[in-house]
């Protein structure tokens, strides 16, 4: 009796730990995803503004009229750019039915951007940021009036950035797949030579493309296996427990 105890508080315990580690791991992913599309989107909006600024002001010279972006773009609007982010994405999640609170692929976390109103929120802050700019003296009256006369082609612009990040994500998620699924033909053959190429592929794409939930499963399936492969000296003499752990890790 006190040994069926025993072993039932252990797999309670291991149970509850498995719970806190999935939830950790939400979390991270949660983290990693937010951060991801304030960093990309980021960028792909303050390029789209800088394009834009330089059609709309083609008689200004190229370091006054990054002056002229400098001036929109303050600590100010990069904060409540990332806040309109947040707010579209966890708008996004809700429209979609995503009870994890993480995005799954990368349809949906284009959906989030869309149904968010994103562009609607850069164009209330650009509004801002060129009032705020002109009453401060760092852009005179005519460039204040001609950004704002030409406010739906800077948009354009932007948007036109924001699609083509998308475009060249899922350009990336399809390579890193596609080196997930040729290392699997690999290890079938117990090819480390060729797995090896296919994992360091994986590892740089990693880097390069949106967290999203089914992707990083695959991927870190891969990375705990090969590894094991790895440190037990090459040997695809593994256990099915240990290969089993390394789908749910």
């Amino acid at each position: 009796m006190e040994t069926y105890m025993l072993e039932n508080l252990e797999n309670n315990s291991k149970n509850n730990n498995l719970i806190i580690a999935q939830g950790i791991e939400q979390e991270n992913l949660e983290r990693k995803q937010q951060g991801f599309l304030q960093s990309n989107l980021g960028q792909a909006i303050n390029s789209g503004i800088d394009i834009g600024l330089k059609a709309l002001l083609p008689d200004v010279i190229e370091d006054e009229v990054i002056a002229v972006k400098d001036s929109l773009i303050t600590e100010g609007f990069s904060a409540a750019l990332n806040t309109a982010i947040d707010q579209a994405s966890n708008l996004g999640k809700s429209l979609t039915g995503i009870v994890t609170g993480a995005f799954e692929n990368i349809s949906q976390a284009q959906k989030a951007i869309e149904k968010g109103g994103l562009i609607d929120t850069v164009s209330s802050l650009l509004n801002t940021g060129i009032n705020w700019a002109q009453e401060k003296g760092f852009i005179n009256r005519n460039i204040a009036q001609t950004i704002k006369t030409g406010k739906n082609a800077l948009l354009n612009t932007v948007q036109d950035r924001i699609e083509d990040n998308f475009s060249d994500q899922v350009n990336a998620l399809d390579k890193l797949n596609k080196y997930i699924d040729k290392w699997h033909e690999y290890y079938k053959q117990q090819s480390f030579t060729n797995m090896e190429y296919q994992y360091k592929k994986i590892e740089e794409y990693l880097e390069k493309v949106m967290p999203l939930q089914e992707t990083l499963k695959r991927a870190r399936a891969v990375e705990n296996l090969h590894e094991r492969i790895k440190n037990n000296g090459k040997n695809f003499e593994i256990t099915q427990t240990e290969q089993d752990l390394a789908e749910i890790l």
